[in-house]
């Protein structure tokens, strides 16, 4: 009686060719021929039927259908024609296959899975979401994400969603944080994705989300990330600070480290006794001072006016929390900094206060303690709305406050030891030259660069019976007091000797014996030169050192060729002397290989650079030692420099008088006060 354009469209028969016709005959050849009666008298007893039947399509070829059937009564209840609908039997058995395992996965998944319409407002939510969010499927319906959970970053959520919405483009794990009414002390964090839903024509209808729980993961990879940040700054902390020896880079480093990756701002403060390079003193039972030697950052913080600058030295009572957190030797953490946590130390300073107003919440004290010595603090101020200080900061800042303690305290033994060592080597310079009759000196000593240690060179000139003098010059290998201690003892015989008038390769053998009776091995090399001035002849002995360099009144320049020996200590081998004869008015330059020396440069291009600052003799000695250190010497010296030159055969105006500069061409009392013009500005004198 009826048949529609689906009808039409599924078996390909229009209606013309159908109305009127038994619907036996669509059936398929080898059908039932009686589905037409079972159909009605099924219908007329006013119940419903449904099965599958084959169809023959108009185009030949069979169509397995499912048959939904039921009655259309009339309007005196009987029947009066059956309604049929038809379906293609696969697609309907797919459809429900892909409805049973929807169903499955909606009401069974553990992933939180909601649909939302094009206004973002809840259609259906699984039971998984309904247990991450806290509440019930009715809840959610009819209502948006921004109005369900407030305490979530639902607004970043609904855009992700609109940008499905508007572009048909998956969004996958976008993360949402926050706390529901499910666990409403502790803050979640899910992943989210959003795929769009589309009706037969491509028109977006709404949105499917899928929620997963990663708290746990997140939080396992946060830990991660902080343990791989804090052994990156363990590293960094062992590199930087165990390059220095200096209390005031060591303290600085420390601070910069910790900003911005611990801590807001940082502050480092040593005993003001250590400053003052003194012993650091009995204990803090009466109170401390201490020198702030840190600070990070310097500038651009709101901290900085608030916090004493550096170099400033700060007097700490005895009763003061900072003097107890340092008698404890223990971190001291305050983690959420309030008026009650600052009223302590408010008694004694009005700081504390002014940190709180400055946005500080949370703060440690970490003692500087290096073998059971306490040096110091570190301070670490919080400011940002980060958490408060945990305990894995406390385990960091500690750690890096130990490496910067062993630092600084490193710093402090060397720094006594290498004042030592400089007060030993200096007292055993010669404090009294007095040349005899017809020789003139000058003389000049250049301690290394204030990062190396003191070496052994020394020089001394000796009047010796009949008017000669014997000049002497050596350098002990090695640095520290142990060659300050030995190059004092090889200077005392060389003195006792002389005065003997020991011939030169004796007094050398015998230097060599010195060395012997030592408990540990050294070595030293040796020049010992004896000139005549009133006939300019002059006996050269060398044991492994320098050549000296001779420069004669016309302006002639040569190193005295003589053998080189080999340094004293090594044993076994002789010493031999040459003789020469200078022109009186010569020039003879004796001096250490700390002249000589530099990196990347030949010794013999160097020794030819001395020779050609030696072209004018007639210059005053002091004007040509300042000229071969200015010339030769780099900024910052290796090794020290031991410089001694004589004119033979005269008895210069200026011999025996102090040069203006602080040096002496005479008695030397100390060494140089100040470089010469050009040279390095800090020859790392007191």
């Amino acid at each position: 009686m009826r048949w529609n354009h689906v009808a039409q469209e599924l078996l390909g028969y229009t209606p013309p060719e159908v109305v009127g016709r038994h619907i036996a005959d669509l059936l398929h050849p080898g059908a039932d021929r009686s589905l037409g009666r079972s159909l009605w008298e099924t219908a007329a007893t006013g119940r419903g039927v449904m099965g599958t039947v084959t169809a023959w399509h108009r185009e030949g070829h069979p169509l397995e259908l499912e048959i939904w059937a039921c009655p259309v009564p009339s309007g005196h209840q009987e029947i009066s024609a059956v309604l049929v609908f038809a379906a293609d039997a696969h697609a309907a058995r797919r459809i429900r296959g892909s409805s049973a395992v929807w169903d499955g996965l909606f009401s069974r998944s553990p992933v939180g899975i909601a649909v939302l319409d094009t206004n973002l407002r809840f259609l259906q939510v699984n039971p998984a979401l309904e247990a991450m969010n806290g509440l019930a499927e009715s809840a959610h319906t009819g209502r948006r994400l921004a109005e369900l959970l407030p305490e979530v970053n639902a607004g970043e959520m609904e855009a992700a969603m609109r940008q499905v919405l508007d572009t048909g483009e998956p969004v996958l794990d976008r993360r949402r944080t926050g706390r529901t009414p499910a666990d409403p002390e502790h803050d979640r964090v899910w992943s989210c994705s959003y795929v769009r839903v589309e009706d037969p024509g491509g028109r977006p209808i709404g949105v499917i989300a899928s929620l997963l729980d990663i708290t746990e993961q997140q939080r396992a990879h946060t830990e991660a990330e902080a343990g791989r940040r804090r052994l990156a700054l363990l590293s960094e902390a062992s590199v930087r600070m165990g390059a220095s020896l200096e209390l005031e880079r060591t303290s600085q480093e420390l601070a910069d480290l910790a900003v911005p990756d611990l801590a807001d701002t940082v502050t480092v403060d040593i005993l003001d006794t250590l400053a003052r390079s003194e012993e650091p003193g009995m204990g803090l039972g009466g109170g401390v001072a201490l020198r702030r030697l840190g600070k990070a950052p310097l500038t651009g913080s709101a901290l900085t006016n608030i916090l004493a600058p550096l170099g400033r030295t700060l007097v700490f009572p005895a009763t003061t929390p900072y003097i107890q957190a340092l008698s404890a030797r223990q971190p001291f953490l305050i983690a959420r900094l309030d008026e009650r946590a600052v009223a302590p130390a408010a008694r004694y300073s009005t700081a504390p206060a002014q940190l709180l107003k400055g946005g500080v919440h949370s703060l440690m004290m970490v003692p500087l303690v290096a073998r059971d010595l306490v040096l110091g603090m570190a301070t670490f101020y919080r400011s940002r709305p980060l958490g408060p200080f945990g305990s894995d900061d406390v385990t960091l800042a500690g750690e890096l406050a130990a490496r910067a303690a062993v630092s600084i305290d490193n710093a402090r033994l060397y720094q006594r030891e290498h004042e030592t060592a400089v007060i030993l080597q200096r007292s055993m310079l010669p404090q009294h030259i007095t040349p005899p009759p017809g020789i003139e000196v000058a003389h000049r000593y250049l301690p290394a660069s204030d990062v190396n240690e003191v070496g052994g060179d020394w020089y001394d000139v000796l009047h010796l019976p009949g008017g000669e003098a014997a000049l002497a010059i050596g350098d002990v290998m090695g640095h520290g007091i142990a060659a300050a201690a030995v190059m004092g003892r090889l200077s005392a015989t060389v003195r006792a000797l002389a005065r003997l008038n020991t011939p030169p390769a004796e007094l050398l053998h015998q230097l060599e014996a010195t060395l012997a009776d030592l408990a540990e091995p050294m070595l030293a090399t040796f020049l010992y030169a004896v000139c005549d001035p009133r006939t300019g002849r002059c006996t050269v002995t060398r044991a492994g050192h320098p050549p000296p360099a001779a420069a004669e009144p016309d302006g002639t320049v040569h190193l005295i060729e003589t053998p080189p020996g080999a340094p004293l200590g090594v044993g076994g081998i002789g010493f031999a002397t040459t003789e020469v004869v200078l022109p009186l008015g010569s020039v003879l330059v004796l001096f250490t290989d700390g002249l000589i020396e530099a990196r990347g440069r030949d010794i013999d291009e160097r020794l030819a650079d001395l020779t050609g600052l030696l072209t004018e003799p007639q210059r005053p000695l002091d004007h040509l030692c300042d000229s071969l250190l200015t010339r030769l010497v780099p900024a910052a010296a290796d090794d020290d420099i031991a410089l001694l030159t004589a004119r033979i055969g005269t008895a210069g105006p200026s011999a025996g008088r102090a040069h203006p500069s602080g040096r002496h061409s005479g008695p030397l009392s100390g060494p140089p006060a100040s470089p010469p013009s050009g040279s390095r500005s800090d020859f790392g004198q007191t």
